[in-house]
């Protein structure tokens, strides 16, 4: 049986006892030669590396593991040298063979350790038993430690153990990852608490990107999370490596029309702390940009209340009215005209008229577009794209804007007009406050009349 590679089994416990008198004995043999070598070397030589960690391949060992079998835990991890065993397990995986030219099947090697298996299946009897058999709590073992794996399922139980026998809270795992970057869920609070408790750093960059806590927690919509870290001093302008803040990472990911309250929340929070609204992170993207991409007009809503910019352009030239208008399809049910109209009452600037291809099959936005002009434009660039049925259920509208295509409009019309072009980005605030009759302020407010005259 190999000194440095060996299966753990019911069956071969007496042969790891007598492995294990084996290795003292070669230890002990060691120690002296290495003390006898010591005294002939030079002063500062270092000293020679420890030995490896012993590896174990036997699946009964890991099904005992992963079944939380405290028993059959306690038989097998003795010391510390079985409690820092290297578990190994081989499993085949689809990868591309260029030279066959085709995906062949190839074994892939993973390793783990006892205590990662406990923590991450909130095994807390089996993990103590482990420490304090010596099992070291900070060993990162196949990419992560212990701790990582105890935050990201996530165990307050396991990670509260952990941390009482001197876990590092900031511990880095193979890519650069601390263990309050795993809090990932909404269940996670609880280990988030814990790991700040035990004084994790709140502001802490992921090792390549720099995506701090408050940028995953941001990400994934967790109101409690982003409170708690502000709470802690997180920083709401940092940025990462991409140049993305967590205001950015929130309104970037608010994708779903079921998680757009929940974002909206996180948004509100961080302009609270002083995030800020126009910040431009990855390929110039705006806070406000991704709303508008996302059809979600009550992040917009918000960003344009605190300040946001609805005019500027991103790095590849798109402002936050065409992302909107390529949203309208996509989000027809969230009201994208909505979006639209808080655009134009902030100062945008109407579309190009080719870009009202992209929402002639919305009325109610489409609309809003052929009104912010002063004269509708032609309509042959968008018409064709109008689905018949869609023609037959609108008829009145789409045949009033194809009517009134490159003619004349109202008098009250281009008195709008030029109106809202003179209030520009202050629209939305001053006309309500002007001294008109409520039918006229509404007028000027763009609604939606289901005709275009």
């Amino acid at each position: 049986m190999a000194h440095e590679s060996f299966a753990f089994s019911p069956s071969a416990l007496r042969s790891l006892r007598l492995q294990r008198e084996l290795l003292e004995r070669d230890d002990r043999r060691r120690a002296l030669a290495r003390g006898s070598a010591e005294r002939r070397l030079p002063p500062g030589t270092p000293p020679s590396p420890p030995r490896r960690r012993q590896v174990c391949r036997d699946p009964a060992v890991h099904n005992a593991l992963y079944a939380g079998d405290l028993r059959r835990v306690q038989s097998i991890f003795r010391d510390e040298a079985t409690a820092n065993a290297v578990l190994e397990t081989v499993s085949e995986e689809l990868v591309w063979s260029p030279e066959q030219g085709l995906w062949v099947l190839s074994p892939r090697q993973q390793h783990t350790s006892a205590l990662r298996i406990a923590a991450a299946r909130g095994y807390e009897d089996c993990a103590r038993h482990l420490l304090l058999r010596g099992a070291a709590v900070d060993a990162v073992v196949g990419g992560r430690a212990p701790l990582h794996d105890s935050a990201a399922a996530p165990h307050p139980n396991c990670a509260r153990l952990l941390l009482a026998f001197g876990a590092d809270p900031n511990v880095l795992s193979a890519d650069g990852s601390a263990p309050l970057h795993l809090c990932t869920a909404p269940h996670s609070l609880r280990c988030a608490e814990l790991l700040l408790a035990h004084g994790a750093q709140v502001n802490l960059g992921t090792r390549d990107r720099q995506v701090t806590a408050l940028h995953v927690a941001a990400r994934q919509g967790l109101v409690a999370h982003v409170e708690l870290y502000l709470h802690h001093g997180a920083d709401p302008s940092v940025r990462t490596h991409q140049g993305e803040t967590p205001l950015n990472a929130a309104a970037a990911a608010a994708e779903r029309p079921e998680d757009s309250e929940r974002f909206l929340r996180v948004a509100e929070r961080l302009l609270e702390a002083g995030a800020e609204p126009g910040a431009a992170g990855r390929k110039g993207h705006t806070p406000l940009h991704n709303a508008c991409a996302n059809g979600h007009p009550a992040m917009a809503r918000l960003l344009l209340r605190h300040g946001a910019d609805a005019t500027v352009p991103n790095g590849a030239g798109d402002t936050p009215m065409d992302c909107a208008l390529r949203a309208v399809l996509e989000y027809r049910q969230q009201r994208p005209e909505e979006t639209l109209t808080l655009l134009l009452d902030h100062g945008a600037l109407p579309a190009h008229p080719k870009m009202l291809r992209l929402c002639c099959q919305h009325p109610p936005a489409l609309e809003v577009m052929l009104n912010a002009y002063d004269r509708v434009p032609p309509a042959d660039g968008w018409v064709e794209a109008v689905p018949p049925e869609l023609w037959e259920e609108h008829q009145e509208f789409y045949a009033s804007a194809v009517r009134m295509a490159g003619q004349p409009r109202r008098l009250q019309h281009l008195a709008r007009v030029a109106i809202r072009r003179h209030l520009g980005a202050h629209c939305r605030a001053a006309v309500p406050r002007l001294a008109l009759p409520p039918p006229l302020r509404r007028y000027l407010q763009l609604p939606i009349e289901g005709l275009i005259s």
